[in-house]
């Protein structure tokens, strides 16, 4: 069975109280907090983002699971760590060096928070190969990240298959992640190829049922 990490990005505002309540009592796993700075994407929903994270900590137990689609990842960092998220993920491509890496993954560790390193459907996944040792997870893109509802790329799930044999193959420890285009049809794709973590948004938060909708997105 894997885990559900849900995408608040298209919750209506006047109705995100009793969305968040109503996903907690559906078992979601993960609170999935969309940040995007308007220039590494083009949405920009920091405001909103660090509103409803803000919100969500102060009702519900369910971890966060930030995911930076920004440049300057550092000072993003610092005003979503105090509220204590389960894990922060950064987009490597918006580093500019291999040492910036590892700063990164230093300054969120100190911090006891979990890190992720995502990429896009464009970058190879053997670019973070070299960081799987000290990371906790991978984030896969399965869509061009920055706004919901796309379609899953189907070749992005090769990504996560050669990355699942290769993390095997070398016993590391670690979750993968993908994130876009997942609904029951695909979800089932991407768990064959090796993800143990889903990100969905719309589909679930349109959806009339969120516990029936969580629980065969888990099968």
């Amino acid at each position: 069975m894997v885990e559900i990490s849900t995408s608040i990005l298209s919750v209506e505002k006047e109705k995100a109280t009793r969305t968040f309540y109503n996903l907690e009592t559906a078992h979601t796993d993960y609170f999935h907090i969309d940040v995007m700075d308007g220039k590494f994407v083009p949405n920009n929903t920091h405001e909103i983002m660090e509103e409803y994270a803000t919100t969500i900590k102060q009702i519900s137990n369910i971890p966060l699971d930030v995911h930076l689609m920004t440049y300057n990842v550092k000072d993003y960092i610092e005003q979503y760590i105090d509220l204590e998220p389960n894990i922060i993920t950064f987009h490597i491509e918006a580093i500019k060096s291999k040492e910036e890496v590892y700063e990164i993954i230093k300054c969120i560790k100190e911090n006891n928070v979990k890190v992720g390193i995502s990429i896009k459907p464009n970058t190879r996944i053997e670019e973070i190969y070299e960081f799987l040792p000290y990371i906790h997870m991978v984030l896969v893109m399965t869509v061009e990240p920055g706004l919901g509802g796309q379609k899953l790329i189907p070749e992005t799930l090769e990504k996560v298959k050669k990355l699942k044999e290769y993390i095997e193959k070398n016993n590391i420890e670690i979750d993968i992640e993908v994130d876009g285009g997942i609904n029951l049809e695909t979800s089932k794709i991407a768990k064959e190829a090796g993800a143990n973590i889903l990100v969905s948004g719309s589909y679930i938060i349109k959806s009339e049922d969120y516990k029936k909708t969580i629980s065969e997105l888990k099968q």
